[in-house]
Formats: structure tokens, sequence, C-alpha cells
């Protein structure tokens, strides 16, 4: 009943802002030279063949039709008002569209929630006015919204002023409202094609999540491209995600920009390690959406992405060329972003020379000296692709696909059907080979960078994971916990630590209750970050070594942090292992709770060796991540040392990310660092914590 409910829902948000059937354009300029002119100009040599509306009570004609005086004036009730004027009146024109039933307004202003206490009161009264009537808003900061198909041009952006916009069955959804003309500028001259193009803007209302979901069954789009400034409302980009992988529909993502939050934390390594750029691609993978780099392989992303599945191992790209040094360019560009191009076995070889392929060994089949012969280039990528050998192959096609085009494009194109999938750069500027590529939907790229951006995203990019059920918000103040208090949340969640006990104020007492050597350290929240200090000793022998280690470790935290002054101390039990790791946690102000490992230590920072997934993560996904941290290799057993225990690690990530389905603890980030690792068998210890918790308020 529910899906039935969305996907209604769904579909009355896409008539009404993708495919409305009547639009008033309010604030519209006589001008179309002026950014408040172009809406209407734009929809009618569109041939929108919907009603239009100009709104404006200072004219009786709008660029030759009749102007309206208010919304409350116009004949009928419309679908979607596009809203031209400053901020005050769009938040009057708001209030008006709620009042006469519009479904949908897009707002082009700006002046709202990044102007500071004036701009948030306008955005309170906007959503107020809106509030249970119905009304949805887009942007404010929206350019507005394109269907190309359906002929609508609801939009200020200048570079549709364009005749033969490019249509094809691309959706695309930016926060910036210059890139979508960008967009399709760029797009009509690689042969990209457009179903629609919407301006996000802010996402006061609707998020660029909803709106993509709103079109997941408009059988006009096959894929999406985003360009994305920030991840906020995340969660509405990943069930849009998830429900656009059922259907088939891949996404392509660019994201720019760095939050406030980036630099947020210095309560924790996990904070500096999982910063926005880290914790964004954990995201994308985790969605199943592929990320690029580069504005050219964010438009020729989606022909591969639909021919490719993300990899469950380390993906075999094979190369075949007609120019060394083009080759040689994308090898170095995949080498940079984790993917090696692979040498053909010999049994390849020994097909090509069946096949009369004369060919030196190397990771690059050199096709140079052959010439232009369709022949050869067609038996040398027919080889590669019947080897069963690799999973995706680039051709590099040099100076013959400027002087001969028909030539250099025939075997690609005879071969591109076929199982393997084929990624293409050319060499030179041959946009009629391009054209000849892209018209057959072919991935073809114009920089080397551009065409190892899309292979190693298509390649690399993770499969959908379902959402956990979400726990309840945590509310209240934020404190800080002691390390006692932390082993007490470990071993709710059934992680091991070393063996404890604490010394009230300092004093020592004649027997412990753990075993010598111990390490003594100082317990306080106010103090996160021990060593910093001199908070830690290590090594104590006996009672008379401990009782100078607490007076020393006072004497300092008192000069130091005197609000820790007279704290108790931590004696903990010396453990020795073969590594050690960094396992932490932490709700993300954008996309909600992560969990990370990496190699631990205090150097951990400066390695940046680690791996990033939303949390909670299940045993397999756990030990993908290990096997991402490339310090976790030499715990394999590497030769001839003890392995270490990673599969006890990859339980204690596991249960670390647990704690996001756990908020009864409160949590809000957590890190253990280090995890000794023992040898293989013998478990995993914490032998230090610290964590962040909402201090729940007592109820009066």
């Amino acid at each position: 009943m529910k899906a039935d409910t969305d996907m209604s829902r769904d579909s009355a948000l896409h008539a009404a802002f993708f495919a409305p059937r009547s639009i008033a354009v309010v604030g519209a300029s006589d001008d179309e030279t002026k950014t408040a002119g172009r809406p209407l100009a734009y929809l009618r040599r569109a041939g929108y063949e919907g009603a239009i509306y100009p709104v404006n009570p200072r004219r009786d004609t709008v660029l030759g039709e009749k102007a309206w005086p208010s919304l409350q004036d116009l004949p009928e009730q419309v679908d979607h008002a596009f809203i031209l004027t400053g901020a005050d009146a769009a938040v009057e024109a708001v209030a008006e569209c709620a009042a006469r039933g519009v479904k949908v307004a897009t707002v082009l202003a700006n002046g709202f929630s990044e102007a500071g206490a004036v701009g948030q009161a306008r955005v309170d009264r906007m959503l107020e006015a809106a509030g249970g009537t119905g009304l949805r808003i887009l942007g404010p900061s929206s350019l507005g919204v394109v269907n190309l198909h359906g002929k609508m041009a609801l939009t200020a952006n200048a570079a549709f002023a364009e005749e033969g916009l490019p249509k094809g069955n691309i959706f695309v959804a930016s926060h910036s409202g210059s890139m979508i003309g960008a967009l399709l500028s760029r797009g009509k001259s690689l042969g990209v094609g457009f179903a629609g193009l919407v301006s996000v803007g802010n996402e006061l209302d609707l998020s660029l999540g909803e709106l993509c979901q709103a079109t997941l069954d408009d059988p006009e789009v096959g894929g999406y491209l985003l360009f994305l400034e920030s991840l906020r409302k995340a969660e509405d980009i990943r069930r849009f995600a998830s429900l656009a992988h059922q259907r088939g529909k891949p996404i392509v993502a660019l994201k720019l920009g760095r939050s406030p939050q980036a630099a947020e934390l210095a309560l924790s390594h996990t904070g500096a390690l999982a910063g926005e750029d880290a914790v964004a691609d954990a995201f994308f993978r985790d969605c199943g959406i592929a990320r690029v780099e580069t504005l050219e392989g964010l438009l020729g992303a989606l022909p591969l992405l639909a021919r490719t599945q993300p990899a469950s191992r380390q993906a075999q790209v094979g190369m075949v060329t007609t120019t060394g040094g083009g080759a040689a360019m994308v090898v170095d560009q995949l080498g940079v972003r984790g993917i090696t191009v692979e040498e053909p076995k010999q049994e390849t070889y020994d097909a090509f020379k069946a096949h009369g392929v004369e060919v030196d060994k190397g990771r690059i089949v050199d096709l140079t000296l052959a010439g232009v012969r369709p022949e050869i280039m067609k038996a040398a990528l027919s080889t590669m692709v019947e080897s069963k050998q690799f999973d995706l192959v680039v051709a590099v096609v040099g100076s013959s696909a400027r002087n001969h085009p028909e030539l250099a494009v025939k075997p690609i194109l005879e071969v591109a059907g076929r199982d393997v999938p084929l990624a293409v750069f050319l060499v030179p500027d041959a946009p009629e080979a391009l054209k000849l590529l892209a018209k057959e939907g072919i991935p073809v790229f114009r920089s080397p960078e551009a065409c190892a951006d899309v292979v190693a995203a298509a390649l690399k990019r993770g499969r959908p994971k379902p959402q956990a059920a979400a726990g309840a918000a945590l509310t209240g103040a934020v404190r800080n916990l002691d390390e006692w208090e932390a082993y007490q949340v470990l071993s709710a969640l059934g992680v091991m630590h070393a063996p404890v006990c604490r010394l009230d104020k300092g004093n020592v007492p004649e027997t412990l209750p753990i075993t010598y050597p111990v390490v003594a350290k100082v317990l306080s929240p106010h103090v996160l970050h021990k060593t910093d200090i001199g908070g830690v000793v290590l090594g104590i022998a006996d009672r008379d070594g401990l009782q100078h280690a607490a007076e020393e470790i006072g004497r300092r935290v008192t000069q130091k942090i005197p609000q820790a002054a007279g704290c108790d101390i931590l004696v903990q039990a010396m453990v020795r292992g073969l590594g050690e790791a960094l396992v932490g946690y932490r709700i993300d102000p954008e996309v909600g709770p992560i969990v990370m490992v990496a190699s631990g230590g205090v150097m951990t920072e400066i390695y940046q060796d680690r791996a990033i997934r939303l949390a909670p993560v299940d045993l397999e996904t756990a030990r993908e991540m290990i096997d991402d941290v490339r310090a976790f290799k030499a715990l394999k057993g590497f030769r001839g040392k003890p392995a270490g225990d990673l599969e006890a690690l990859a339980a204690a990530v596991v249960a670390m990310s647990s704690l996001a389905e756990r908020p009864e603890l409160g949590i809000r980030e957590a890190e253990v660092n280090p995890f000794l690792i023992l040898r293989e068998g013998d478990g995993v210890v914490a032998v230090d914590a610290l964590m962040q918790a909402s201090k729940i308020e007592p109820k009066e």
C-alpha cells in the first residue's frame, strides 16, 4: 500500500513540475534579453502546448501576450508557477500560489537561507505560507526546469536560447543553475542528448533526490547526471538511487564543494580522516552511484555504465591502440585511479597470431605499424573481447580517426555489441568519428583524463546496499565520555578491551585486580588525547612505579588542563600485538552514520590509509574495507611472518558500526585507536577509546 502511495505521489509531482498542463510566469518581463523575459520566450520557442499566463501587475501585455495582474485573476488554477521577482515579493507570490492551489512554485530569487537572519525570516515565512496546502517549492535560486520531449523550457538560463536543443534519454539534476546550460551546450558538441534538466537550487522544500525519483517511471528517461555542491538531504538521494537501480537506470555524479563540517571535529582521528570528500566517496559507493572527477566524464559516463556492472574483484582492463603515445596517456591516468591495464595471456597472443595480428608482448596491444587496416583492428579487438580475460577493453585511435573516420570506427562498431564493453579514446580532434560512435551509444572520449575517469568510476562503483531502519534521533546536550565509560559501551557491543581498573584520585591500593606490568593513564572527559599532555606512562613494573606515575600524571594534567585536576587514573594491562588498527564511527551531518577502519597508531592521520562505508555494515563489507587498507596486507602472513586476526578485526568493525542501530547508547562519535591485532585466532583487543555521546536530559 505504501509503495502504491509513493508511486502516486511521484506521478503527481512529475506531472506538476516536469509536465504541467499550465504555467504562470510571475514577474514576466517584456524584454526577452532580461532574465525575467527569457522563460516566456523560451516556452514559446520550444513549442510548449499548454496554457501560459504571464503575470505582471504593471503591464497589460508581455512580449505581445495578455498579462494578468495576479494569480488570483487567472481564469484557471495552474499546475506550475515560475516566480521571477525579488526575494520579498517571491515570498508573497508563494503565499498567493498556495491560496490559488498551485502545485509547484519554482523560485528564482536568492536572499534566503544564505542571507543571514533576514534571509532565514523569509524562509520561515515562505514555508509557513506553503505549509499544509499541498504546494511544493523548487528552489530558491533555481533557474528552472526543462523537458525537451515535452517541449517545455521553463528556465531563465540563457543557453536555452539556442535552436536545436539535443534530445536524448539523460536527466540532469544540478545544484548549480548555470551548469544545466553548460552541460546542455557541451553535451551538444559531444553528441549527447537530454530528456530533461532541472536546476535544484537551495532545496528549501523539494530535494534533488525527490525530483529525480519523480521521473523514474518516465519512459523518456534512461539515466541520470547529478552535479552536486553538497549532500544535503542525502537520504532522498539514497532512496532515489536504490529505486533507479531496480529499474536499471544508471546514475553518475560530479560533486564539488567543501562543507563547513569538513574540519568540524578535532575530537578524533576519525573526524580528521573522514573528511567530506571521503564521506562522499563512501556515500556514492553504497548508493551504487558512479562518481567522476571531470566534466567530460560526467557527460560521457552513462553509455559505459549501461554496459558494465560493479566489479566484485579487481577489474581486468585490456587496451588496443593504433598510437602508442595516446595509449600510454590512458594507462597513466588509469594507474592514478588504481586501475591496472593487464597484458594478454599467452593463449590470447596465440589467438592474435592465428588471426593474422602480429604484436609485441606488453600491456598495450599496439597496432601502430599495421596502419589504417580495419580488418586488423577488428581481429585484435575481437580476440581481446573473446579471450574471456578482460572485463573491459579500451580502444585508443590515432590520426586515422580524423583523416579516415569511417574506416577508423568501423571495427569498433562491429565489435561493440559483444559481451565485453568497449571504451574509446580518440587522440586527435576527430568530430566526425566522435559523432559516428556517439550515435551508436558507444562510450567515446576526447581526453585521456575523461576516458580513465569514466572507466575507473564504472568499475569501482558499488552495488546499492539496503538502508538500515532509521534509529531514534539523538537529542540532548553533547558530552565526552572518559575512557572507562567508553569501555562500558564497547562491552555492550561485545568488543573486547584490555583488562582495566581505576584509581580513585590516583590512590594506589596494595594489590591490583590485574597483574604488572601495566599502563597508567589520565581518566577525564576533559582529556581526549592523553599522550599530548604526558597523560600516559607505559611499562610500570610494580606498586611504587604506579604510585610515582599517578602522581606525575596528576601534576602534568593540573598544569596543562586545570579543569581535569584531581582526576582518577586508569590502569590497564600491557598487551602486545602484531599490528594496530583504528576503527571509528561517527554521525556525519549530511549522510548520517559512517564507520571507518584505518592503520592505527599516532601516525594514522599522516598515512591516510583508511576505508569508509555508511553504517551499519555486514561482515562481507567489513572484510572489503580491511582489504582496502594497504597496511593490513603485511598482516596476511607476508614473507612467512605470522598472520594477524583480521577476521576478528572485521567483526569489531561490524560491532562498532552497529552503533547506528543502538540509539539507546546515545553515541555520536566513537573511536578505538588502537585495536591491537593479535595472532590469527586470538582476536583483537581495544587498548584506547574515546567517545562523544548525547546526554539525555531527564524528563520533568
